[in-house]
């Protein structure tokens, strides 16, 4: 059994770092990671979004989200303005700038992931998902 789970750590810190390969590549060629093209994503299918809308799309922290909605924008594929209801709350869009990335496909983490879901048919995409919930959920435990 330690080598079963030592191999599929090993797998993981293998797609991690893949990941992060082809995060840093597609920042060469389009100017954003993996993560901002994420938001970018989001934003692209739910326009006028707030940061915790985006937040819980994601799964991700706020805070993570907090330094990559201020990239974005500096980089101007963003745009915050104030909620017409609740002028404390920002909502986010994509500028004519951000759009064009959202609309790019080639070279993009999701085509390699979309490319290996057709690889890897229903069945084995399920027990994987599967899969990964049961990790997340022994990662987070408190022992």
């Amino acid at each position: 059994m330690a080598g079963e789970t030592l191999r599929f750590m090993q797998r993981m810190w293998h797609l991690a770092h893949a990941l992060d390969v082809r995060s840093k590549r597609m920042a060469r060629s389009l100017g954003v990671t993996g993560p901002q093209r994420l938001v970018i994503r989001v934003l692209g299918r739910s326009p006028a979004s707030t940061a915790s809308g985006i937040s819980s799309t994601l799964g991700m922290h706020p805070s993570t989200l907090t330094g990559i909605l201020s990239r974005l924008e500096r980089q101007g594929l963003i745009e915050r303005k104030s909620d017409d209801v609740d002028r404390r709350r920002m909502r986010f869009r994509l500028t004519r700038k951000g759009i064009a990335i959202d609309r790019e496909r080639k070279g993009t983490v999701e085509a390699a992931v979309r490319r290996a879901l057709a690889r890897g048919g229903e069945v084995t995409v399920q027990r994987t998902l599967e899969m990964f919930e049961i990790m997340i959920a022994e990662l987070v435990r408190e022992d």
